[in-house]
């Protein structure tokens, strides 16, 4: 049966992906490189590596069910969970392990909506969700890493640590909101009780504020891969899907900074 999606068809990817075709192929040819397309035991694949990789990142993007899915490509419900199980994995962002002098990074945390109550926590969204510290360069607004989930009740001056972004980043400088005390990371200046801000401070704060909204700005973008607002997937399944979905930003990011 011949699938309705194909990479083969230039006008699919960027809607199905948030990609532009170039930046797709781009993908492809690095996990190629990286042992995706590598010959294994048992049936082989019904689809090209390019497909299975745009069925993922279609998974990703739209967050449709895999029964609604995995007809658009032509495969079986079961297929194409292989399919995600198998890539999903390798498409993850591998994180920088060295900056540069005077790079300056930022961090927040943001809560994906996880239905799989082994991971995931109630939250201030009242929903059970995950929490993911996220670090990206403050200058090219590029994710750098991306820390392993935490359950969302979980703060982000613990999370941070928990979950291994703080070991990650180790003495870079790094931006944050108010919400992590005591990490030495740099914070605005808070007010006391009573008290009234200086004018240096004041303006201090305001700098402070326009570069840390250029995460917020990234997890705008981020969350238009759909998956990250109601997450079916189970175990380390949220992790891959961000990980993975940190992976598309840049290379989508990159690609607008390129002009084509």
């Amino acid at each position: 049966m011949a699938g309705v999606i194909t990479s083969s068809e230039p006008s699919w990817i960027a809607p199905f992906s948030g990609l532009r075709p170039r930046d797709f192929r781009k993908l492809v040819t690095m996990l190629r490189r990286e042992g995706a397309d590598s010959v294994r035991t048992g049936r082989p694949w019904g689809l090209a590596l390019e497909d299975r990789v745009l069925l993922v990142v279609a998974y990703w993007r739209t967050n449709l069910t895999l029964r609604q899915l995995a007809p658009l490509f032509g495969v079986s419900k079961s297929a194409a969970d292989r399919i995600i199980d198998h890539l999903g994995p390798m498409l993850a962002l591998q994180p920088r392990k060295r900056f540069a002098r005077g790079t300056v990074l930022i961090v927040d945390g943001t809560l994906v909506p996880t239905r799989d109550h082994e991971v995931a926590a109630q939250s201030k969204n009242y929903r059970y969700s995950t929490n993911h510290q996220v670090v990206i360069d403050a200058d090219t607004r590029l994710v750098v890493m991306v820390g392993r989930p935490l359950p969302g009740n979980r703060n982000d001056c613990k999370a941070w640590e928990e979950s291994g972004a703080k070991a990650a980043i180790g003495r870079t400088m790094t931006l944050a909101d108010g919400g992590y005390p005591g990490t030495g990371l740099v914070m605005p200046h808070r007010r006391r009780k009573d008290e009234d801000l200086p004018d240096w401070k004041q303006e201090y704060n305001r700098s402070h504020k326009q570069v840390r909204a250029r995460v917020e700005h990234v997890f705008a973008r981020m969350k238009t891969w759909k998956i990250l607002r109601d997450c079916r997937l189970k175990g380390d399944g949220v992790h891959h899907a961000m990980l993975g979905i940190a992976r598309l930003h840049n290379l989508a990011l990159s690609g607008w900074h390129r002009g084509g």
